[in-house]
């Protein structure tokens, strides 16, 4: 059997696919109408990024109910993002330490945070 190619998203594509993620199946007003207002897209345009999400493989059709479709995913989020944390490594030539210095210089993320990662990584 062949290798599926990996998946990749645009921002908004993604952003898409987290909430149909949280809503398992959806169709595409109930998606429209989940993204914050302030930044609300037409309609049509949920609708095509929806075609393109069928395009790639991301979501696939899995009813029709009236005149809408109802999609559900077809990736996994786990496997997106990590997909996208190593593209993002391999842009500092596969290193985090550059990315988690950046994220304790700003907070983001504590020692606290890094002993708890370290303890977890510890347990079988």
């Amino acid at each position: 059997m062949a290798k599926r190619r990996p998946i990749s998203l645009t921002k908004f594509e993604l952003e898409v696919m987290e909430i149909l993620w949280d809503l398992k199946e959806a169709s595409v007003r109930e998606v429209q109408e989940a993204i914050h207002e302030r930044k609300r897209p037409a309609y049509t345009t949920v609708q095509t990024i929806f075609a393109r999400l069928e395009e790639k493989g991301a979501v696939r059709r899995t009813k029709k109910i009236g005149n809408a479709f109802l999609f559900e995913p077809l990736i996994e989020r786990t496997s997106v993002y990590r997909r996208m944390i190593d593209e993002f490594l391999d842009l500092f030539g596969g290193s985090a330490q550059p990315v988690v210095a950046r994220l304790v210089e700003t907070g983001k993320l504590t020692l606290e945070d890094l002993k708890a990662l370290e303890d977890a990584k510890k347990k079988p």
